[in-house]
């Protein structure tokens, strides 16, 4: 039987590979998005806005579950 940390790091693998699958999908969207909104400079915004938005999160994900240096 595998300990039970086996199990705890094989769900954290999970939703990180989740997590990452998700980034790459909305890193691939978001230049259909921008040739979709080329001309209109308020969507252009609200995309850009919506980019820091998600960054920001990501970033503080990250950082929040690194181990200690």
């Amino acid at each position: 039987m595998p300990p039970p940390e086996l199990g705890t790091l094989t769900t954290e693998v999970s939703e990180t590979v989740g997590t990452m699958q998700s980034a790459v999908v909305l890193i691939n969207g978001l230049a259909q998005q921008i040739r979709d909104n080329v001309s209109d400079p308020a969507a252009l915004l609200a995309l850009a806005n919506s980019l820091d938005s998600e960054t920001n999160a990501l970033a503080a994900a990250v950082a929040a579950n690194a181990p200690p240096a």
